[in-house]
């Protein structure tokens, strides 16, 4: 069992914002991967109101210690006011992959 690694979800408006912050992360090893999902539709409560938006989702694949630099990057480069940002732990994983994640920061 590790707990050292994370997914992390974030929604993004576009393909481009998701692109850039995707490879920001990369580009900063703060994310050894970042998958792109695109075309998911969201439903959600926003001041009051139920809104829908198509919105593309970043899985995003790091250490749990790199976690905090992360928030910063995509808090400064995302256009919501208040962007999901949401860390899960990986309790278990392919031990080659996870020690890959761990190679790339």
């Amino acid at each position: 069992m590790s707990t050292e690694y994370q997914i992390i979800f974030c929604t993004c408006p576009d393909k481009d914002t998701a692109e850039k912050i995707a490879r920001l992360l990369v580009e900063n090893k703060l994310a050894a991967c970042v998958n792109i999902v695109p075309n998911i539709t969201s439903v959600y409560r926003w001041q009051e109101q139920i809104e829908t938006a198509e919105e593309v989702l970043l899985l995003i694949k790091a250490r749990q210690d790199a976690y905090p630099l992360l928030e910063t990057l995509i808090k400064t480069h995302h256009p919501y006011q208040l962007p999901e940002i949401i860390a899960i732990a990986i309790e278990r994983g392919l031990p080659d992959y996870l020690n890959w994640i761990a190679s790339c920061h």
